[in-house]
């Protein structure tokens, strides 16, 4: 058994109670085991692993607001009928612990084995930046863990899992490598990525970058005139040349740094979930490829 494959606690009587209710997870027919995973990105990176032999879906819907998400019975009922729960961990799913313990059903925490960074600012300072999958060096560690998992799931097809999770892990090493080729010809005070949310700790990271953003974790409240300030000034000491913010938040406040300083709104960045399969983001390749893309062009 993987070392992270933990368990869940005892079924509540109300889980009992639904998941002897009508709608399995799987479609009627389907008799492949079950892979529910918390979010639409870790659902992408889990079908490329599981290729045909599983069926992998996620609780939260495009566009949902992961972190603070709350469960409704429909998803306690589809995770009781799972075989195997997916979740990112690192403080990422704050509702996840008591669901997970809902139900009597073998979880899996992919981040397991990535270098956390910690947070800078604000209440959550300390804490460990959960956006971990946006960097494609980490995902590859996302796809060791899901290979490990699923060859225990189904053992059967474990050589295919790991062949899939190889062929995969090629592609993310291939965007990882074009965005630092690309961001090499860039002067080292030029090499800052400026955001409204500090999700791209781990992206800036591993591709040479100085990260700035406006708040440290999703924003409950609106941006204050000091995180505005602070943020002004980063953009014109560093000669800043583009700056970015997040699709599941306002751009107000970063417009107001582009007013500020001059520089140019670099566009518009994914993070916590993939769109409609007709727009933009509908894989975690695109996902990472788009926000690449509009990160080098917006620098250099």
């Amino acid at each position: 058994m993987p070392k992270n494959l933990v368990r869940g606690g005892a079924v509540l009587a109300a889980v009992a109670l639904l998941s002897g209710c009508a709608g399995g997870a799987a479609p009627q027919g389907d008799d492949r085991p079950v892979v529910l995973t918390t979010f639409t990105v870790l659902a992408d990176i889990a079908r490329n692993v599981a290729g045909e032999h599983l069926s992998v879906e996620s609780i939260t819907k495009v566009g949902a607001e992961i972190h603070g998400y709350e469960p409704t019975p429909g998803d306690i009922r589809r995770a009781a009928d799972a075989d195997l729960i997916l979740d990112n961990g690192l403080n990422l799913e704050a509702w996840f612990a008591q669901f997970v313990d809902s139900v009597d059903v073998p979880h899996v925490v992919v981040s397991e084995g990535v270098e956390p960074i910690d947070i800078a600012g604000d209440a959550y300072a300390g804490k460990p930046n959960p956006h971990a999958w946006m960097s494609p060096v980490n995902v590859q560690v996302y796809v060791d863990n899901m290979v490990e998992a699923f060859s225990e799931l189904d053992p059967e097809h474990a050589d295919d899992f790991a062949a899939n999770g190889e062929a995969y892990a090629q592609q993310l090493q291939a965007v990882q490598d074009e965005l630092v080729d690309a961001l090499a010809p860039l002067p080292e005070n030029e090499r800052a990525l400026v955001t409204c949310e500090g999700a791209f700790s781990y992206l800036a990271r591993d591709a040479g970058l100085t990260e700035a953003y406006i708040w440290p974790v999703n924003a409950e409240q609106q941006a204050t005139p000091q995180q505005i300030a602070a943020a002004i000034e980063f953009v014109e000491e560093n000669g800043v040349r583009a700056v970015f913010c997040e699709s599941t938040v306002s751009d107000k406040p970063m417009q107001q740094v582009v007013e500020a300083t001059g520089a140019a709104f670099g566009g518009t960045l994914y993070v916590d979930s993939l769109s409609e399969p007709e727009g933009p983001v509908p894989t975690y390749l695109d996902l990472i490829r788009h926000d690449a893309s509009l990160i080098v062009e917006g620098l250099t």
